[in-house]
């Protein structure tokens, strides 16, 4: 089963390493598990590379991507005043109706990697998700 975690994992990182200019390279790395219960620990591992630990989009990758990372702090500003929760887990969780996951192809789509993660238990890639999704919600700058 870990083969398969890490193929997977290997799989949602290329496409992260297919975005990188020759400049720069990003080195890969397979996921290190969390708890599906910690949207914080969940953020800073899988998300504050790109993103920065303050979600603003200044990870420490955010240079060699060829679009900066979204600012995930004014989601809610953006939004007239509404956090979009419901798109932001369509986002993470990787919807096939989305036009590209995460608005480009850039990103990994994270719910192929949490299921992964949470050996086809979609009762916890719903958990992971949410708790990742109310997590960015708490880092919304107030108004």
């Amino acid at each position: 089963m870990k083969s398969l975690i890490s193929l997977r994992i290997a799989s949602a990182l290329g496409l992260l390493a297919a975005s990188l200019t020759a400049a720069q390279t990003v080195r890969q790395t397979t996921v290190k598990p969390t708890p599906a219960s910690s949207g914080a620990q969940m953020f800073h591992e899988y998300c504050a590379v790109c993103h920065g630990n303050t979600g603003k989009g200044d990870g420490p990758a955010a240079p060699a991507l060829k679009k900066s990372p979204a600012n995930l702090t004014d989601l809610q500003a953006r939004n007239k005043g509404t956090f979009p929760g419901n798109h932001i887990f369509s986002v993470i969780k990787g919807d096939p109706d989305m036009p590209s996951a995460h608005g480009s192809k850039d990103m990994p789509v994270w719910g192929t990697v949490f299921n992964s993660l949470s050996h086809g238990n979609s009762s916890e890639v719903q958990l992971r998700i949410t708790n990742l999704v109310e997590y960015v919600k708490s880092m919304q700058v107030k108004m």
